[in-house]
């Protein structure tokens, strides 16, 4: 148990944004399986917003962002070929 004040005072704030940070996380990968399985522009544009709010909060990296986006605009490509 945290002993100091501050310190109590940075667990309460830790617990609170490891939750949002969940939430962000869970969409995004959510996001980028229902892309996946139904690879569709209006699913794409989705995965694009979702990935670059978790890259924005640091959840991911924005480099893991960037390779996602792109591996999935294959995905779009194959499919019209």
């Amino acid at each position: 148990m945290p002993v100091t004040v501050g310190a109590i005072r940075k667990q309460r704030v830790d617990k609170r944004r490891a939750q949002l940070n969940l939430r962000v996380k869970t969409a995004f990968k959510e996001a980028v399986s229902v892309m996946r399985k139904h690879p569709t522009a209006k699913n794409l544009v989705s995965v694009f917003r979702t990935v670059d709010r978790a890259a924005k909060s640091k959840v991911i990296h924005a480099n893991k962002a960037a390779r996602l986006k792109s591996r999935l605009s294959k995905l779009l490509v194959k499919k019209r070929a």
